[in-house]
């Protein structure tokens, strides 16, 4: 059972999912219908994840054994509404793990580099460091992986996850992320040839393709869970990404792409206070976590897809 299936990362986990375990074995579901095949390949529901009741009626009907919980508000979108993003974080979290709780499910819950602040070393940051975040979502993240560490202790949930480090992926638009502009840039550069990004040219951040963290989220949920010592916050790491690089590997396919600058002050503030490079040394030793993709394979890729995306 998937929360949060039509976002950035359940439109591309739900049918990975699907191609493992099978179209009938896994529920996609989301607070509002979407279009495409998350709907359309296999069960899907209307779910507020905030919602105890519903989520616990909805897992019992389809006799879920793991939900993977991806509904959330996310940083940029959350320091606009803060008091959502609480409510939606923090209640559908807690709604997810009671019925964990009571129904013996198992949890994945995905976590993120915005657990980080401005006092946390930032190249490499550690496995086990300071987490004093400065935005709403951090906050929320923070929160997250404790819950979800207690759920465990406490009555034994099956509760794990990782943190994700921005996210680049063309199967969704962007929802509301700081490092939105490294999805956005690569729709600009092929339909428009140009890009103005929100960040400084050299604000470097960790990133990730998005085939690769929704591998990370499927191998983490299959090892053994008397290999994991870190259970809901392992870093996962694949590439270092500035928007001035990005750009620069994007010319050697499209020659005559050119990028701007209008900084957006809260963006920008929130990407200084993250991690240039998280060490994923524990996950790596834990559970065999290995990236498949760097910013030369990940950015052919993306401008392959995206060219197709725009030609249809």
């Amino acid at each position: 059972m998937v929360t949060g299936a039509a976002g950035q990362i359940g439109s591309e986990l739900v049918p990975a999912l699907r191609k493992v375990y099978g179209e009938d074995s896994v529920l996609a579901t989301d607070i509002c219908a979407p279009e495409g095949l998350i709907a359309q390949s296999g069960p899907f529901e209307i779910l507020d994840a905030t919602d105890e009741q519903s989520v616990g009626n909805t897992a019992m009907r389809y006799k879920a054994d793991t939900i993977y919980h991806l509904a959330a508000i996310l940083s940029a979108t959350g320091e606009g509404d803060p008091h959502l993003a609480y409510k939606v974080n923090m209640g559908s979290l807690y709604s997810v793990l009671e019925v964990a709780r009571q129904q013996g499910c198992a949890v994945f819950t995905p976590s993120s580099v915005a657990v980080f602040g401005a006092s946390t070393p930032k190249d490499p940051t550690p496995q086990d460091t300071v987490m004093r975040p400065s935005t709403m979502y951090g906050v929320t993240k923070v929160a997250g992986e404790l819950l979800s560490d207690y759920y465990y202790l406490k009555y034994g949930v099956d509760t794990r996850g990782v943190r994700y480090p921005g996210l680049i992926s063309h199967g969704a638009p962007p929802g509301g992320g700081t490092t939105d502009w490294a999805v956005d840039i690569f729709f600009q550069a092929v339909e428009h040839g140009c890009y103005t990004c929100f960040l400084e040219a050299d604000t470097r951040l960790d990133m990730m393709y998005m085939p690769d963290a929704i591998r990370a989220a499927i191998e983490i949920m299959e090892v053994d869970r008397s290999r994991l010592r870190h259970r809901n916050a392992y870093n996962v790491s694949a590439m270092q990404v500035d928007p001035a690089t990005l750009a620069a590997e994007i010319r050697k396919h499209l020659p005559d792409f050119e990028i701007s600058y209008a900084v957006d002050p809260i963006r920008e503030a929130i990407a200084q206070s993250w991690p240039r490079r998280v060490d994923d040394t524990v996950a790596r030793m834990e559970w065999g976590w290995t990236p498949e993709y760097d910013i030369v394979g990940m950015t052919a890729d993306m401008i392959e897809e995206v060219s197709s995306r725009l030609s249809l």
